[in-house]
């Protein structure tokens, strides 16, 4: 029978007239809760094919298993629709899982250790990148420098991002090869740190990390192959079904695509761009969301400034800590970006850009409204990434332009342990503002922006409800108006998050017609302790009605 006429009769007429067919795949006894606010809960669902075609009680499904039906007893146990990372540097978490980890390393002494380490099991020449280390754990937190690693690191080039991926270390090593001396100028968006003297210390800021980035080889393609499989297996383990590859180069597309053609991608990926890309994608005729149910492609993405970690997140007014400074705009956000974002909207690709700063975001809420003005009405679904500190009056913005948010929740509970050093009371009001986004009536797409977070959602979740800091300073959530409940956060991970991809008609939420994509968690998130979320385990995870993940 076609799918199609078996979705009606499932989804239209009686259980049993639906009995007539069988499923590829039943859970029973599962406390299904659906995200769909004409049916929020059951207790059973079926599978045929890729896509659900019934859900209801287990009566409702019994007549559909068969012979050769796989049915999964849920035992009770939570089942959600998959998890969808709206925010993610796909490829870049792949290579991180083979990289040196220091994002909880406590102090130099540790950084550095780990590093060494870690390069005695390399040959030389071998450069190490990722890392992912995080200065603020150190107290004094004082960034580190080429001088710090050069002993540990004599014989590979070291160029090691900081976890927001808005300033990395290089040692003397990468600079030497890279040509960098106390003669090189900063460049238009970025910094070399540089000490008394004039020298580089090493420290890479935004735009300036081209110049390390240069001399780095390109990864071959069994190298992409390799990072991307790690990253969608790890998104797997992670009840993450779908991402929003916001990777900075657009190149990753052609290893998705043999992943694909091989049987292994375990996760649906929406490929982001370079915002300058909508050339090529306009003159091949590509639009948003173009490709297939695995893969696709059709979102640009730009950045209006650095990061708060960096202090290169551009604002009205000064950092309390740097009052020199207000950060750094990336070099066309004021100058061709405007332009570029209605050429590209014009041609019916999707645009989304990472904003920070106040003054970022109240820039790119600007040019959004210019070019809607300027293209007139359509479905375009402008994205602003992070949308991290926002005046208050232009959080209601999102709602009234129709911009999404696309934030991500981790960030609240490790940013809350130190930006009050950069950032006054009132600025800080509006950082991470997801109850006056959902109450002024505007979208949230959540998701992790690994690897500079973890990509887990669950941890997500919990630092949405509770919003308490990783240092357990602030038990009662730091900026606590701020807080959502557990069924909004968890909407904001699966339908906000499909809305924010043109997806929300195929997945997002359980309902007959869309993708069996499928969570089975340990515990049940919306009745325990939101203190306890976060020890939450992704039991099983299902991508087009296929067990892709199962925890042992």
């Amino acid at each position: 029978m076609r799918l199609a006429n078996l979705l009606l009769i499932c989804g239209l007429l009686t259980a049993p007239v639906c009995s007539q067919v069988t499923a590829d795949l039943v859970i029973t006894n599962a406390n299904i809760r659906t995200m769909d606010t004409q049916r929020p809960s059951a207790r059973s669902l079926a599978v045929v094919g890729e896509r659900i075609v019934a859900i209801g009680s287990d009566a409702d499904t019994k007549g559909l298993i068969g012979p050769n039906t796989k049915v999964i007893d849920a035992k009770g146990r939570l089942v959600v629709p998959g998890f969808n990372d709206a925010h993610v540097h796909f490829m870049e978490t792949g290579y991180q899982l083979a990289s040196v980890d220091l994002r909880d390393a406590k102090t130099p002494q540790e950084f550095v250790e780990r590093i060494r380490a870690f390069a005695a099991k390399l040959p030389k020449g071998r450069w190490i990148t990722g890392g992912q280390w995080d200065h603020e754990n150190w107290t004094p937190n004082n960034l580190p420098t080429a001088a710090l690693i050069d002993a540990a690191t004599p014989d590979n080039p070291v160029f090691i991002n900081r976890l927001d991926g808005h300033m990395s270390l290089a040692n003397s090593l990468a600079m030497r090869l890279a040509g960098i001396d106390k003669t090189v100028k900063d460049v238009a968006g970025g910094e070399i740190v540089r000490d008394a003297s004039g020298n580089p210390t090493g420290i890479f800021k935004d735009a300036a990390a081209s110049y390390i980035d240069r001399v780095i080889p390109a990864a071959t393609f069994e190298q992409k192959l390799e990072a991307a499989q790690a990253a969608s297996d790890h998104a797997a383990s992670m009840g993450v079904t779908s991402v929003q590859d916001m990777s900075p180069n657009g190149t990753e597309i052609g290893a998705y695509q043999e992943l694909l053609r091989r049987g292994t991608l375990k996760t649906r990926i929406y490929n982001c761009s370079p915002l300058g890309d909508y050339k090529r994608w306009t003159a091949t005729g590509a639009r948003h969301a173009f490709g297939d149910p695995m893969l696709r492609i059709g979102c640009l993405k730009g950045y209006a400034d650095g990061s708060l970690g960096s202090t290169t997140a551009w604002f009205f007014q000064p950092y309390l800590d740097a009052p020199n400074s207000t950060g750094l705009a990336m070099a066309d956000v004021t100058t061709t970006m405007i332009k570029d974002i209605e050429n590209a909207d014009k041609a019916g690709l999707q645009v989304r850009i990472h904003a920070i700063g106040d003054r970022a975001n109240a820039t790119i809420l600007d040019h959004f409204q210019a070019v809607e003005r300027t293209n007139g009405p359509a479905d375009r679904r402008f994205t602003i990434e992070h949308a991290q500190h926002v005046r208050m009056d232009d959080l209601k913005r999102f709602a009234g332009q129709k911009v999404i948010a696309s934030m991500q929740p981790y960030h609240v509970i490790d940013d809350g342990r130190w930006a009050w050093k950069r950032l006054d009371g009132p600025r800080l009001k509006g950082t991470y503002a997801f109850r006056t986004i959902l109450d002024t009536g505007g979208v949230l797409a959540f998701g992790s922006d690994s690897p500079v977070a973890p990509m887990d959602p669950i941890m997500g979740v919990y630092a949405a409800v509770t919003r308490r800091t990783l240092d357990e300073k602030n038990p009662g959530g730091w900026i606590p108006e701020q807080k959502v409940s557990v069924l909004e956060t968890v909407r904001a991970y699966t339908w906000g998050s499909a809305y924010a991809e043109f997806q929300e008609k195929d997945k997002g939420t359980l309902v007959p017609g869309m993708f069996a994509d499928l969570v089975v968690l340990s515990d049940d998130i919306f009745a325990i302790d939101p203190v306890k979320i976060r020890d939450v385990k992704v039991q099983m995870t299902v991508v087009n009605g296929k067990v892709v993940y199962e925890r042992k």
